[in-house]
């Protein structure tokens, strides 16, 4: 019971402190990701906080994962470099007897990545859609910073504005350069609104201006000067509808909607706490070091086996996706082959473990004891 408190309490610090790390490298990257967005206009500057909490939100279930994963190695691994794992073992206990206590652990991690994964992300995802495309679907001239070029929704169009006055109906100081047909045309004017048509369409209505049709260089280059010009900004036909795509879908409507990118999509979603208590279990016995040795190298094989194990989810996914395989036959055979791993590990440990004689180890003790004060 005492060994039990103690090892919770040690993972649950550990994976605390693995956690806020991981946490904080994926808010960063995602920060940095964003903000480059809203500086080339593709979202808005006042969404910015909301959608990193929904890109968290997104990732948070593989940041889990991975969280329980390295704490259950780095005590493992930690109780081997100080010798305690001799001590266990020299009392007849066997390194089976983690499972319980890891289990205890990683309980409330499955649950809560399961919850992520099932209801959470794909609300995040459609919430995320939705605030990009409701940005996109703006009528240009509310996206035109002032003194700033800014591309149109289009991508034919180039708007730049002196300044914007009052609600944003209003501007001044006009430069629209557009491509039609392979000819490129610039409209200048001093003063232009943005007002509607019965239709809903809003236009962007200049006065005092001039437009350029062409290259000045060549014969059928025109110069006009007008009193009121308008250019379409915003079309009523372009109504927001979020995302569609299979990862914005709730769980419900993947069992409804069966096809081939929304089993795949339940796939992914069944397999992320599948893969994490199976990480956890794997954990235990890959935390094996020499404690004269350093912990590098299980480190490496852990995270070669993380990255591996996700790689191959990925690709019975994207078996399911182009039809070469069905749900039901795709979403168990990794888990299996990981379950298969996990059996060999601890047979292997268990077995190596079992040369453990009480004898030796105390010996083992007493020069380690006497190393030490020798040392000191």
């Amino acid at each position: 019971m005492i060994f039990q408190r103690a090892l919770r309490r040690d993972l649950l610090n550990t994976a605390g402190a693995v956690f806020t790390t991981l946490l904080t490298i994926t808010i960063t990257v995602m920060l940095i990701r964003i903000l480059g967005q809203a500086a080339g206009g593709k979202v808005a500057s006042a969404d910015v906080v909301a959608l990193i909490g929904f890109s968290a939100l997104n990732y948070l279930p593989i940041i889990l994962n991975l969280a329980g994963f390295m704490s259950v190695l780095l005590v493992v691994t930690r109780s081997y470099q100080d010798s305690e794992m001799v001590v266990w073992f020299a009392s007849g206990l066997s390194l089976s007897r983690w499972i319980s206590p890891v289990l205890m652990f990683g309980l409330p991690i499955v649950i809560t990545t399961a919850l992520l994964s099932f209801f959470l992300t794909p609300w995040s995802n459609q919430q995320s859609a939705i605030y990009k495309e409701r940005y996109a679907n703006r009528e240009d001239i509310a996206r035109v910073s002032p003194g700033k070029f800014q591309e149109s929704s289009s991508s034919n169009r180039v708007f730049f504005v002196e300044g914007v006055a009052g609600d944003a109906t209003k501007v001044r100081n006009i430069f629209v350069s557009s491509v039609r047909n392979g000819k490129t045309s610039v409209v200048v004017a001093k003063e232009g609104t943005v007002e509607a048509d019965p239709a809903g369409d809003k236009f962007l209505v200049m006065h005092q201006g001039r437009r350029y049709d062409g290259v000045p260089t060549q014969s059928d280059f025109q110069l006009m000067e007008f009193d009121r010009y308008g250019v379409l900004v915003s079309s009523q036909s372009s109504a927001m509808v979020g995302d569609t795509s299979a990862r914005a879908l709730s769980t419900k409507e993947l069992l409804v909607n069966r096809n081939n990118f929304n089993d795949a999509e339940l796939l992914w979603r069944v397999s992320l706490p599948l893969m994490g208590i199976l990480l956890m279990l794997l954990a235990i016995p890959l935390g094996f070091v020499n404690p004269r040795g350093g912990r590098s190298a299980n480190l490496l094989i852990a995270l070669f086996l993380f990255v591996f194990y996700s790689n191959m989810l990925s690709y019975a996914q994207a078996t399911v996706v182009q039809g070469r395989s069905l749900l039901m036959l795709a979403w168990w055979p990794v888990h299996l082959v990981a379950l298969l791993i996990v059996v060999v590990f601890f047979a292997w440990r268990l077995n190596v473990n079992s040369s453990y004689h009480p004898l030796v180890v105390w010996a083992m003790i007493k020069r380690a004891y006497f190393t030490r004060r020798a040392a000191s």
